[in-house]
């Protein structure tokens, strides 16, 4: 019977990972996206958002009922523990998601689930949990220049969120494979995912 390959897919913002763990998915990869699972406990009706309202006051949650994200990000920017207030808040909620959606997985018979989380670097908790882990890279520069186009951000804002990631170097530290995902077209950037799937069970 073929074991179960949990792998982390990581990288900084703008780096590449959710058009990678589309490819993954696309050859029999089950998907856990921590990001996704985060922003449905943030959403109207989310099983953080009384927490976040008792924690942060009200000024913090639209009039829809859910994370007001803009006013959260300013504040963070100007308050480090209230990212950390809220980190403590949110994660143990994605956690036990996470932990539900790989158990479905490996019930439905995948043979490969890959963990995209943003955060793995910084967090012990996920690093024991997985068989592999692959980061995807790029210079900064080139991360800056996505996410002010893709998010319509202006560079201090990006450079503001590159500053709280975790360096390039422990993230590369950190890896097992990485892809170079600088001047790549996509066709390229398949075929560097092909070779590397088939290590997973793909």
């Amino acid at each position: 019977m073929r074991g179960v390959t949990r792998l982390g897919l990581t990288g900084g913002i703008g780096s590449g990972k959710s058009t990678v763990a589309g490819m993954l998915a696309e050859r029999g990869a089950a998907i856990i996206d921590a990001d996704a699972i985060s922003r449905q406990t943030t959403a109207a009706g989310g099983h953080a958002i009384d927490a976040i309202r008792q924690a942060f006051g009200p000024a913090f949650i639209t009039p829809e009922g859910a994370l007001d994200r803009d006013s959260m990000r300013a504040l963070a920017f100007s308050d480090p523990t209230a990212r950390q207030r809220l980190e403590q808040i949110v994660h143990p909620l994605v956690g036990l998601e996470t932990r539900r959606q790989a158990e479905a997985a490996i019930t439905s018979g995948y043979h490969c689930i890959v963990f995209d989380i943003p955060l793995l670097v910084e967090s012990a908790h996920w690093r024991a949990q997985l068989d592999q882990v692959l980061v995807l890279d790029c210079r900064p520069e080139t991360q800056i220049e996505r996410v002010m186009r893709r998010n319509r951000l202006s560079r201090d804002e990006v450079e503001r969120i590159l500053a709280q990631q975790v360096s390039r170097r422990l993230r590369l530290q950190a890896a097992d494979h990485v892809i170079c995902n600088e001047g790549l077209d996509l066709p390229e950037l398949a075929r560097l995912v092909g070779l590397l799937a088939r290590r997973f069970g793909l």
